[in-house]
């Protein structure tokens, strides 16, 4: 993160947004140092600091710097998309390349280790867990299309059945993808279970899901 240095917290944020025409909502920050000295003749603070650009910029130069190292031509798209909570951003990452199926790999797999190194790497210049989704040409997009529709064929089955259901083993960002979908299914609820690369999801029979939901919204 950046470091600034003002006679006060609203000085340097203004400044921010002047230079990176962004909004005081927009802007993280921490105070570092803050000194205040009698009738505020020389006081000063200073704050580390970033905003969506800064993100977005730190992720088209790890990437370029990934993938020149790779000697991999790729074109990278980034696009921040603002979450339901509107309190974060979700920063999607789209890549291109000459050969997709290298960068995707088998099932998937490159494509997820490229998406933890980045998010990783994020995360720790950053000091934040920030939402990134990395795809290639929208391998991703048609994958989540493809497990929503397993979930929702299972879902039905465990409805009419009355029986659990256990689905493979799938990364993360699948599982949630599939809590997410069926979140307002009625009859049924998801829990995660297993470790590492063999956690996945149970589809479980819940009849009276609506009632419990109720009575948790009385009980907050």
């Amino acid at each position: 993160m950046k470091q600034y240095t003002g006679k006060t917290v609203e000085e340097i944020l203004d400044s921010i947004v002047a230079a990176q025409n962004c909004t005081k909502e927009e802007i993280v920050y921490n105070v570092l140092e803050e000194n205040k000295h009698f009738l505020g003749i020389g006081n000063s603070v200073t704050i580390e600091a970033f905003t969506p650009s800064d993100v977005k910029e730190f992720i088209f130069d790890y990437l370029g710097a990934y993938f020149t190292e790779l000697n991999q031509g790729v074109a990278i798209e980034i696009i921040i998309e603002k979450q339901k909570d509107e309190t974060s951003n979700l920063y999607r990452v789209v890549l291109d390349a000459e050969n997709n199926a290298i960068i995707i790999g088998k099932n998937g797999q490159t494509l997820r280790a490229i998406s933890n190194v980045l998010k990783a790497a994020v995360n720790a210049t950053f000091k934040r867990r920030i939402n990134v989704v990395v795809d290639v040409n929208h391998y991703k997009e048609d994958r989540y299309k493809k497990v929503k529709s397993i979930a929702h064929r299972v879902a039905r089955e465990v409805v009419k059945s009355h029986v659990d259901a256990e689905l493979d083993p799938m990364p993360n960002d699948e599982r949630k993808v599939i809590h997410q979908y069926l979140q307002d299914f009625k009859g049924v609820s998801t829990i995660s279970i297993g470790e590492g690369p063999k956690r996945h999801l149970v589809i479980k029979y819940t009849p009276n899901k609506e009632e419990k939901e109720k009575e948790e919204r009385k009980d907050d």
